[in-house]
């Protein structure tokens, strides 16, 4: 603990809490408005344990840098260690704090501190520069829908990058989102956008993924698409190529992919614990009214391009380069729109089989199941979601539960091994460029018919 406390007698006390990694200008902004605020600042500074808690990812600076990096600025008075969940109100009260401060992406997650003191959310500090923000990556995002959004309140969590703009071909759009978001830009400007980020993150309609992925590359900026990455093996194969050309960092945004339970659940598989693998059975479901993107034919909207993505990648995972000599068989059954709201693959590779169940007008249980021949792993729904895992055997003794953190929508565990991949210069771990490229060529053979059988209404 630092303190600058004089011994007079205080007026206002303000307090700020932060993780203040790699320290900017849009830190320094916000305490030098909180300090304005009164007449005694107080700033809490998150352990390295309570950032992993909470599920801060990415955080690169030790508590003892970070706190440094506060009393640098010579603007607060007394700074102090946030070590747990539930602090706040301790710290409230025990300094007799009037004012708490936090930036105003958090805007109505600490109202409940207005019982203890007031409580200021700042505006967001917009467009701060490549240089003023040394070590951070600045996103950019091109397509302000649901997932977008999402995206972008879960990107708090994570350390070292900084989501500034979005793009969209209607102008209105995007700079709706943008305004929605704080964010420092939104338009339909192309070139203004690329050169105001230094990666961006393809959360179009699915045939639109490739097109705009390739335009990024061309300009210089690192890529995470949106699953499925492409609707076809040579699309996806283009993708790649043109990162490593370009020496960019080329990812596919299946989340799970990246979770730290699932990552250990293949681990875990693979180390034979459960003996020889026999079968994968994975679930993805969900009800949604017939209609939207989803259902657009025009859109390559369907149960299959929307969620394949999630069931095959623990097959991918597993079957190893053993995938591409897979067989295929394909049930499915088609909506009003012509699109399929609901199917099966079965996936066949040598003694290994994958089952995967997709549905959009059919609900199923969600869970995977991995077999082997001395037990199997019993991950629960929503299991894309993993947090914890069992791992049973013959005797119920001998069976035993795995788990590991999971916070929010999980899409900071993603967007984490992107900035850190391209911050290492180094290819992503948790997904394979060959597990994407494989996941497109089965989507381009269930659209294209092969295999495919269908159900009759």
């Amino acid at each position: 603990m630092e303190t600058k406390r004089d011994g007079k007698k205080k007026q206002t006390t303000v307090i700020t809490y932060g993780t203040f990694d790699l320290m900017h200008e849009g830190h320094i902004r916000l305490l030098e408005r909180a300090k304005q605020l009164g007449d005694f600042l107080i700033v809490g500074v998150t352990s390295d344990t309570y950032d992993r808690q909470r599920g801060k990812l990415n955080v690169r600076q030790s508590l003892t840098e970070r706190i440094e990096n506060v009393r640098r600025t010579g603007l607060a008075d007394l700074i102090i260690v946030e070590e747990y969940e539930g602090q706040k109100v301790e710290d409230i009260l025990r300094y007799n704090v009037d004012i708490f401060v936090i930036g105003s992406d958090w805007k109505g997650k600490f109202d409940y501190l207005s019982n203890y003191c007031q409580v200021v959310y700042l505006e967001r500090t917009k467009g701060i520069s490549s240089t003023q923000k040394r070590g951070i990556v600045r996103l950019g995002i091109i397509g302000p829908g649901r997932v977008a959004r999402r995206f972008v309140q879960e990107s708090r969590f994570v350390s070292g990058v900084s989501v500034e703009a979005v793009f969209h071909p209607v102008e209105a759009k995007a700079r709706e989102f943008a305004q929605e978001l704080e964010l420092a830009w939104g338009g339909s400007e192309w070139q203004q956008f690329v050169e105001s980020v230094d990666a961006v993150y393809v959360a179009t309609p699915h045939h639109l993924h490739v097109e705009y992925a390739l335009r990024s590359l061309e300009e210089g900026k690192h890529v995470l698409i949106e699953k499925p990455l492409a609707l076809s093996r040579s699309d996806a194969e283009r993708v790649f190529a043109l990162a490593r050309q370009h020496g960019l960092v080329a990812m596919e945004a299946i989340k799970t992919a990246f979770m730290p339970a699932f990552r250990k659940l293949i681990g875990i598989a693979l180390s034979g614990t459960i003996g020889d693998i026999v079968y994968v059975d994975a679930t993805f479901t969900k009800l949604i009214p017939e209609k939207g993107r989803e259902f657009d034919p025009n859109l390559m909207g369907g149960a299959f391009t929307e969620l394949a993505s999630y069931v095959l990648l623990p097959i991918a995972r597993l079957a190893g380069k053993r995938k591409w000599d897979a067989e295929l068989r394909f049930l499915t059954k088609r909506g009003q729109s012509g699109v399929d709201v609901w199917t099966n693959v079965e996936v066949i590779v040598g003694s290994l089989v994958g089952f995967g169940k997709v549905g959009l007008r059919a609900k199923g249980e969600g869970h995977l199941v991995i077999g082997g021949t001395e037990g199997y792993i019993y991950v629960p729904a929503p299991w894309w979601k993993t947090s914890y895992f069992e791992i049973r055997r013959e005797k119920p003794s001998d069976n035993r539960v795995v788990s590991d953190a999971f916070e929010g929508e999980g899409f900071r565990y993603e967007i984490a091994e992107f900035i850190s991949a391209i911050q290492q210069g180094r290819k992503p771990v948790g997904l394979a460029d060959d597990d994407s490229v494989w996941m497109s060529w089965i989507i381009e053979r269930f659209l294209r018919g092969e295999g495919v059988k269908e159900v009759k209404s």
